[in-house]
């Protein structure tokens, strides 16, 4: 699955002077967070997040801090994926006031606090520690402390997408990371990793204790300027292969068609095999919980996801509207290395989606 992509190695601008062209030079993939988006001007087509999932067993977390130049989101929610219990809370913030993004990703917290919801999000040289509160609809106070590692030589797949050189996005995504905390809604104490046998976890009263012994981090970085229509497919997951290794998944489609570069690539045991061809996505819109089949034209990966939730986001308004399908459940198949070994999975945790917006 060699990839015609050129990989960077060296830090890179993503703009030129100005920040408004493209670095030519800025073009290609690379196996750690190497380049500064140094977004300058055109307000209202400059987007910058940092998406934040925790993959759980039967539980999914996730944190949203962006800045899409009109409006700041600030946004924790969470799902028991068997019953289909949700929460959270999320602030929507005109012109995007108190919430700033660094141009090197991971280089600056990220707070946000308001009467209904505090986010922290803060990065050192091993990992990340996500830090929330929040009232649910109902008034009850939740919470969320984790923490992401970053084993020692674990990478990354960071691209950049040129639509043209004007409009093109930076991505930098991040799959099976080590997590490990609490999620705390109410009654419900939820630990997952090595939270999840550390010493008095039995002490917590009257709530309802949840253990999930093992847990993934996901994090995706935006930084670009976007055309004001979309669509794309994103997946992910993480797991153990019969094999024996963690096998981490990141693959998309459609926002990448004709650019030259894509968002694909396996981690077995923290080591990226970029993928440089686009992948065949075969699912039904209309009926999102049917399994979604994504393969490589080779047959050298080859994946389906079986879902247990779809989370169905709709929002229209006057100038802007995206509808998603988001669905979470467990990738079985296989995937093939740069070096030719095959991992097989079965059953590991992870999601997929299909996004349409106007914005």
């Amino acid at each position: 699955m060699a990839t015609h992509e050129p990989e960077i190695t060296a830090p890179f601008d993503l703009c030129l002077p100005g920040g408004k062209v493209l670095n030519p030079a800025a073009k290609g993939w690379s196996r750690q967070v190497l380049h500064t988006a140094n977004l300058k001007g055109r307000w209202g087509r400059t987007k910058r997040w940092d998406y934040w999932a925790i993959l759980a067993g039967d539980w999914t977390v996730a944190v949203v801090y962006a800045d899409v130049d009109y409006l700041g989101i600030a946004e924790v929610w969470w799902c028991h994926l068997p019953t289909g219990r949700t929460g959270g809370h999320a602030a929507n913030i005109p012109g995007a006031r108190g919430i700033a993004l660094p141009d090197l990703a991971g280089t600056d917290p990220l707070r946000y606090r308001s009467a209904k919801i505090e986010v922290a999000l803060t990065d050192d040289a091993d990992g990340t520690t996500l830090v929330a509160w929040w009232k649910e609809d109902d008034g009850t106070r939740s919470s969320l402390n984790a923490r992401v590692d970053k084993p020692a030589g674990h990478e990354s797949l960071n691209v950049v997408i040129p639509w043209s050189d004007r409009q093109f996005q930076y991505t930098s995504k991040h799959q099976a990371r080590p997590a490990h905390g609490t999620l705390e809604v109410g009654d419900d104490v939820v630990r997952f990793g090595s939270a999840a046998t550390a010493d008095g976890v039995d002490e917590d009263g009257g709530a309802e204790l949840h253990r999930i012994d093992e847990a993934w981090g996901v994090l995706d970085v935006g930084r670009g300027r976007w055309p004001y229509e979309t669509n794309w497919n994103w997946g992910g997951g993480a797991g153990r292969s019969a094999e024996g290794a963690v096998v981490g998944i990141q693959i998309g489609a459609k926002w990448t068609d004709g650019t030259g570069f894509t968002e694909n690539g396996i981690l077995v045991d923290g080591v990226l095999t970029k993928i440089g061809e686009e992948l065949i996505w075969e699912y039904d819109w209309d009926a999102p919980l049917e399994p979604w089949h994504v393969r490589h034209p080779d047959g050298s990966l080859d994946l389906v996801l079986h879902p247990t939730y779809d989370k169905h986001t709709q929002v229209k308004a006057v100038v802007m509207g995206t509808e998603v399908h988001q669905v979470f459940g467990t990738w079985s198949g296989h995937v093939t290395t740069d070096a030719g070994a095959v991992h097989h999975v079965d059953g590991i945790v992870g999601f997929a989606e299909e996004s349409r917006s106007r914005w």
